[in-house]
């Protein structure tokens, strides 16, 4: 297998060598845990003295203000801090001013990142109206969510996965209540709808029932592709009746499982016969949520059976010249460890967790290249701080903006 990164340096579980970083129920050790809040503590600071020559004006999640506000408000989570509210509050007041105002709708490239993000942070601070402003311009891009046409794609960073994941988003922040379940599942209607329309076109009906590309490529990961789509549509309730989720969704699942390289890796796009990138974006480690959230929905073993398969690629070939971060990084790789934890509670795959934190924490000291946006949440040190502080708490993790 060709491929982008380091050798893996790190002796693989064996069943004794965790006990220095967590116990039988996955608790992390005193030494370790405080281990990782030195290093978080140390990359915020150096995250901060970065920010001021971030760009001004970008407000996404992906590399923006938006996604920093995201990260603070994690660490408020995690630490319960007061001050790391008031960081979150700034960031997202930084993201509010400085809106596209295009018709981006997605979560971590458009607008409704930002103002997802500002709601939450409002709402904690228990200033309802702010919350309930961002909520409502928020709910403004459902119809062009909705529509049929004007060329917006389907998928997760772009498209209209990007936008339902907003949805879900505030839905988890604010309360269920705040938007209706009605409105995400329009949204999977119109996905599940282009889905079967661009299958025909490309006449892939009889081996997969649904098919989307993005820029006229058919990507298979989890930022523009299939496996990003079907983790979606595989959520509870998220489709609103049993029949589509059984007899478009499974199938198409199926088709991406029959695209895995002998290495257990996935291709970028359909068609791409090159075993290289093992990215959360492209490769294994994106795939392997949507392998999971189908074997929770299906209970098929094989669906399991390639998710641990992805987890091997990732622990062989995850440590990435690319850097630490998460859509191309150590760090994004990692949630897949982390993932494949909380499914089956093995205590191989924290501890795999855990090596791929250590090399985090030894961040610069590897010889990587450095991110276009060095402290940005999806690709510089945000991210890598995010993973550490969920890392604390393993059964609680979520990959950030697109894990439920």
């Amino acid at each position: 297998m060709d491929t982008r990164a380091f050798r893996n340096p790190y002796p693989d579980f064996d069943g004794s060598n965790a006990a220095a970083l967590f116990d039988s129920h996955g608790k992390m050790t005193e030494d370790f845990t405080q281990r990782l809040c030195r290093k978080i503590m140390e990359l915020l600071a150096v995250m901060e003295d970065g920010l001021r020559a971030a760009d001004p004006r970008d407000c996404t999640a992906y590399t923006g203000w938006a996604g920093i506000a995201v990260l603070y408000l994690h660490l408020h989570d995690v630490f319960k801090d007061p001050s790391l509210l008031q960081k979150a509050q700034e960031h997202a007041g930084r993201g509010l001013k400085c809106l596209t105002r295009r018709r981006d709708v997605t979560f971590l490239c458009g607008d409704t990142g930002p103002l997802a993000v500002a709601a939450a942070v409002y709402h904690r601070l228990q200033r309802p109206g702010e919350a309930d402003e961002c909520v409502a311009r928020l709910l403004q891009y459902h119809q062009t969510a909705c529509g049929g046409g004007g060329g917006l794609p389907d998928e997760m960073l772009y498209g209209r996965m990007g936008y339902l994941y907003a949805l879900a988003f505030v839905r988890k922040q604010l309360g269920e209540e705040r938007i209706p379940l009605e409105f995400i599942q329009q949204i999977s209607d119109v996905v599940l709808e282009s889905g079967e329309r661009f299958s025909r076109k490309v006449q892939v009906q009889n081996r997969s029932p649904l098919m989307y590309e993005w820029y006229q490529e058919q990507y298979v990961g989890a930022a523009h592709g299939l496996a990003g789509i079907y983790y979606f549509l595989l959520q509870p309730g998220f489709v609103s009746s049993p029949a589509p989720v059984q007899n478009l969704v499974k199938p198409s699942v199926d088709f991406v499982c029959r695209l895995r390289f002998p290495s257990g890796n996935y291709p970028p796009c359909i068609g791409d016969e090159r075993d290289l990138l093992v990215h959360w974006c492209h490769g294994s480690p994106g795939v392997v949520y949507m392998l999971l959230q189908a074997h929770k929905v299906f209970g098929v073993p094989q669906y399991l059976e390639y998710a641990l398969h992805c987890g091997e690629v990732v622990w062989h070939y995850g440590l990435l010249k690319k850097g630490y971060g998460l859509c191309h990084g150590a760090a994004g790789n990692a949630y897949a460890f982390l993932a494949l934890y909380r499914h089956t509670l093995d205590a191989k795959h924290l501890y795999r967790a855990c090596m791929f934190a250590d090399w985090c924490m030894n961040y610069g000291k590897h010889g990587c290249r450095m991110p276009d946006t060095p402290c940005s949440l999806f690709e510089g040190m945000a991210g890598t701080i995010y993973f550490l502080a969920d890392l604390l708490q393993p059964l609680k993790s979520r990959f950030p903006a697109f894990e439920l």
